[in-house]
């Protein structure tokens, strides 16, 4: 598989599939452009070797067109970060998108409208009534399947090469990230270079891991993250489980934790992920105490208990100092470390001592030389809370990619291009 960096772009139009779906405030402006600075090298790269590129995104859940997704709204900041006058089509397949894109010039970007401002994108049939039978809803399945190669075939058409740059998008077989690459011959279609770094980090973790190798999964629920869990347990030398999750383990292993968060359902699973970590010799290390709150909120009364020994009325929110050691010891002397979900409610800064503890552990690990993969929306925005983003080894733009990443699932974005 070609590489971007060997790639020349020059007289090229490049249909460049990022991801822009970024947080807007009721004025529309942009609060966090994080993803669209980490799809500036690519696109940068595009414009320098004399290319055009073709600019492709969704934004938001639309269920048409809806003027607060429209594209429209970040074209203005998408110029200046990249320092050209970048153009729009207010569609994404029309005569509009085609005739512009026809008529770029080197050097020239455009900016086409939401993707998913059409079914064909994701694939799926919109505006079924609730008492729809099992062969109308079969049969509006099969229409957008079909309208979707159409709509596959417009999107390719505008291109000479395809570029795929959106990792938080790549766990889905859309038109615009997996479909069209088929349209692409071999030496025509590559990662950009998020995608490539995305990809890279992963694997650098999940294939040859520095040892010892720790991962850190945290977040309010086991059944969110089992697969995850799975996967790790013959991958990892120590799991470290915190947030609300491990107080289903806790309750698993007959512990009392008054009104902590729990899954009931799920303990028994608790229990079964703790034999297999003994089974295959992995050390799983739960948190010995617990910051609690008598109510869910940053004022709530606040004390410390022993994690398994929570008194009613009392909830887990935190992670505590004894539990901030042996997290920080565990970290500190890893080679590879993933995290991925809070150990608390980070959000309130009365919780969120636990998590910034995790954080400045993970930071000084990396700088001790371990290799540090941070992913996950709350992980993520833990590290920038904590202004230690440029302190950990990589931070992921993936959620769901990720985590299907981690779990050992083939990505439809990723094979689409490289074949697996």
């Amino acid at each position: 598989m070609i590489t971007i960096d060997k790639f020349n772009f020059a007289g090229k139009k490049v249909f460049v599939r990022v991801d822009f779906n970024v947080p807007l405030d009721a004025n529309f402006n942009i609060t966090d452009d994080t993803r669209i600075r980490a799809a500036l090298p690519t696109l940068k790269k595009i414009l320098t070797d004399g290319g055009s590129p073709i600019i492709a995104s969704h934004l938001g859940r639309p269920k048409g067109v809806e003027d607060k997704y429209s594209l429209k709204h970040i074209l203005a900041h998408i110029s200046e970060l990249l320092g050209v006058d970048v153009q729009f089509a207010n569609d994404c397949v029309g005569e509009e998108a085609a005739v512009k894109a026809a008529s770029l010039q080197a050097g020239e970007a455009l900016l086409l409208e939401n993707l998913r401002f059409y079914a064909e994108e994701e694939g799926k049939p919109r505006g079924l009534k609730e008492d729809a039978t099992d062969d109308e809803k079969a049969a509006a399945k099969k229409a957008v399947k079909e309208s979707q190669k159409e709509f596959t075939k417009k999107l390719a058409s505008f291109a000479d090469v395809y570029v795929n740059d959106a990792f938080g998008t790549a766990h889905r077989a859309h038109a615009s990230t997996a479909l069209i690459a088929d349209l692409f011959d071999e030496s025509n279609k590559l990662f950009g270079y998020l995608l490539q770094n995305e990809v890279d980090a992963v694997e650098k973790i999940m294939k040859e891991p520095a040892r010892p190798f720790t991962a850190i999964i945290g977040g309010s629920k086991v059944s969110s993250k089992i697969d995850v869990i799975e996967n790790l347990l013959s991958k990892v030398d120590y799991l470290i489980i915190g947030g609300g999750m491990a107080f289903t383990f806790e309750k698993a292993a007959g512990g009392k934790i008054g009104n902590s968060l729990c899954e009931d359902d799920k303990l028994d699973l608790a229990r079964e992920i703790v034999i297999k970590a003994k089974a295959n010799n992995v050390k799983l290390v739960l948190s010995t105490d617990a910051k609690l709150g008598d109510a869910f909120s940053n004022d709530a009364n606040s004390k410390y208990a022993e994690a398994n020994n929570i008194p009613d009325g009392w909830s887990g929110f935190d992670i505590g100092p004894k539990g901030e050691a042996e997290f920080s010891d565990v970290i500190q002397a890893s080679k590879t470390i993933l995290w991925n979900g809070p150990v608390g409610v980070f959000e309130f800064d009365n919780f969120a001592h636990g998590t910034e503890a995790i954080a400045k552990a993970i930071a000084k690990a990396t700088e001790a030389g371990a290799f540090s993969l941070v992913g996950g929306g709350d992980s993520v925005a833990a590290v920038n809370k904590f202004n230690l983003a440029d302190k950990v080894s990589y931070v992921s733009t993936g959620g769901g990619a990720l985590l299907e990443f981690i779990e050992g699932k083939v990505l439809p974005g990723v094979k689409a291009i490289r074949g697996y």
